[in-house]
């Protein structure tokens, strides 16, 4: 009789200990759920980062039975893992980008679970928005970004000097050698990563062509072919930049945040990068005469080239996915959706300074935005037309590798232009 009381006991005491109050709300147990992000912000005080954890710090306060697991690293190194990631299990819900040369090979590997396109109908995406994240009409990803090339500058210092924005690509090596005698950086550049290098191609090459941008680069990619005459000119033009002392010394070498730090320390002039680093202007870590300072201007035109003043070398860049394996499939994308509901990433993102979202962001301007946000805004809203996707990640991803690895050896004069092009050529085939 007494074990049956003791075993009686036992199980009443299992029964309480299966329910856990979060607040008032009483769930059982076994409705805990473990998300796991994996995600390419690991600043979690500034930007997206912030806007990200704002996000998963709402999402688990509204849903009590849900713990959200975040690792977060840089982009090198998030991409790296990310392939380790693929082979051996991934996270729940991942960052992404739509361009063919991270997308492509992951898709054929099955790794992103399929997203209902009839789900986001009333998200207010920017038409043509979702077209990176799909495939055999399909959708497997969502939009964070529209990205925006442009040179950040500091305006007291353009001021102080009487150096007047350029309008065209030769006024600009001019200006950086009057920059230069001035014991200043004219351009911080993110050289050792490479990308940086390929999106300032990318740019000077949309310069060149204008609209026959794509054609430019979808024929040459897919031959093999980097003859044309506007991608050898592109590629001279960023060598002849670099030599005119354009970037800092030893830029080839210097990765992100070495390159930032000249610039949001007052040593540099400009700052070559996309727009989601307009929050520089509300980063209190930045100096305040650094910070109210920072505006953006785009690429000047280029004498004989097609493109002009407002064609602007634009896209939609990273975004967020679901892992076809995920073991919590359903709550990945219930959180995936949350965090798209209009009233959360473009909100929190716009009234964090963090570029433009993919999503219709009109609603949430207060006048209080930052000059630097409105010079992004105008810039896209008086865009005659945009590149779309920066030429390294236009093909498979042993291009993408060979571009970003290669592109440091042609802008410092290790290789010539035309072994460059043909090294690039060969790695489309």
């Amino acid at each position: 009789m007494k074990r049956k009381i003791v075993a009686a006991g036992m199980a009443a005491l299992m029964a309480l200990s299966a329910t856990i109050s979060f607040g008032g709300t009483v769930v059982k147990a076994d409705d805990q759920v473990t998300l796991k992000v994996f995600s390419n912000l690991p600043d979690r005080k500034n930007g997206q980062g912030l806007v990200e954890q704002m996000i998963i710090d709402e999402y688990m306060e509204e849903n009590p039975n849900v713990n959200i697991e975040v690792e977060a690293l840089d982009e090198e190194a998030y991409k790296t893992k990310f392939k380790a990631y693929s082979m051996e299990g991934m996270s729940d819900v991942v960052s992404i980008w739509g361009q063919p040369a991270f997308l492509d090979e992951v898709l054929d590997a099955g790794v992103l679970a399929e997203l209902n396109q009839d789900d986001y109908a009333d998200y207010g995406f920017i038409s043509g928005s979702l077209d990176g994240f799909m495939k055999d009409g399909k959708l497997y990803g969502l939009p964070r970004n529209t990205d925006v090339a442009g040179f950040y500058y500091n305006q007291k210092i353009f001021e102080d000097n009487g150096w007047e924005i350029p309008t065209t690509y030769d006024e600009l090596l001019t200006l950086a050698g009057e920059i230069k005698d001035k014991g200043i950086v004219p351009l911080a550049m993110d050289g050792g990563d490479g990308w940086p290098l390929a999106v300032y191609l990318s740019d000077i090459l949309f310069k060149l062509t204008g609209s026959d941008y794509s054609s430019v680069v979808s024929n040459a990619i897919s031959t093999g072919d980097f003859s044309d005459e506007n991608l050898k000119k592109a590629t001279e033009l960023l060598k002849e930049s670099a030599d005119a002392g354009l970037f800092q010394n030893g830029y080839d070498s210097q990765d992100y945040g070495t390159a930032m730090n000249l610039f949001t320390n007052g040593q540099a002039a400009m700052f070559y990068m996309g727009s989601w680093e307009a929050s520089m202007a509300l980063n209190e870590d930045i100096p305040e005469e650094v910070r109210t300072n920072i505006r953006v201007f785009t690429m000047p035109v280029i004498d004989g080239g097609k493109g002009t003043a407002t064609d602007i070398a634009a896209w939609n860049g990273g975004g967020y996915a679901v892992s076809a394996d995920s073991e919590v499939k359903d709550e990945a994308i219930k959180f995936l959706n949350y965090m798209y509901q209009p009233d959360k990433l473009s909100k929190y993102g716009w009234e964090n300074g963090v570029g433009m979202s993919a999503q219709d962001q009109s609603a949430y301007m207060t006048g209080d935005e930052t000059e630097l946000q409105m010079q992004f805004v105008d810039a896209v809203n008086n865009a005659t037309s945009v590149s779309g996707t920066p030429i390294n990640d236009c093909g498979p991803s042993a291009f993408k590798t060979s571009i970003e690895s290669e592109i440091q050896s042609v802008s410092n004069g290790s290789v010539d232009v035309d072994e460059f092009l043909e090294t690039i050529g060969a790695a489309c085939n």
